[in-house]
């Protein structure tokens, strides 16, 4: 599934946006960019980083090849083999394991027919099992590629995979009927029309 050539390079567009990341630190500070050149670079590779790629980010930056690693292998939004089309990515944290992700896991897998880890034999979707999404007030989450959908059920999952299946758009965010981040029934303070509590 990769799309990079034999040797990684930047492509000229990709080169254009290295640099302006960089200039974002204070000179000599140019390995802060490693994070973002990294993310640049899978997503240039067809959606995962190899270590010929790290080196290439290693010496772009003039850092150590093993800092670049370190931050590679520590970070789950790292790829380190070819993934799917859709990276199904649930969170497995107390707050989420709390609300029910495990549930969420099982219903990946029945409507997937994969296990954490792999991908579909055609290649559309590829499952894992992250630590905390930075959602739990929303819990259970899952990322699936770029997007964060929040507030599941095994039932809601499942829609959403076989939406993803046929081509259809689906919505991010909140699953329920809820705005934001609100508790259930909405918001319960500042509801007076003077602004006190009601």
């Amino acid at each position: 599934m990769s799309t990079a050539p034999e040797k990684f390079v930047w492509t000229a567009e990709n080169e254009k946006a290295a640099q302006a990341h960089i200039a974002k630190y204070p000179e000599g500070r140019q390995q802060s960019a490693v994070m973002p050149l990294l993310d640049m670079a899978q997503r240039q590779n067809g959606g995962h980083v190899t270590q010929e790629i790290m080196q290439y980010i290693a010496d772009y930056l003039d850092m150590p090849a093993i800092r670049v690693q370190e931050v590679a292998t520590f970070y789950t939004m790292y790829n380190h083999k070819p993934i799917g089309k859709h990276h199904v990515q649930v969170c497995g944290t107390t707050p989420c394991w709390l609300r029910g992700s495990d549930d969420i896991m099982s219903a990946c897998k029945k409507k997937l027919g994969i296990e954490k880890g792999q991908t579909t034999e055609d290649g559309m979707f590829t499952l894992s099992e992250v630590e905390c999404a930075g959602a739990c007030v929303n819990a259970p989450v899952v990322a699936i590629d770029d997007d964060y959908f929040e507030d599941l059920t095994p039932e809601t999952m499942a829609e959403l995979l076989e939406k993803l299946a046929k081509g259809e758009d689906v919505k991010a965010g909140p699953q329920i009927d809820r705005q934001t981040s609100a508790p259930f029934g909405g918001p319960t303070t500042l509801k007076g029309d003077k602004g006190e509590d009601a």
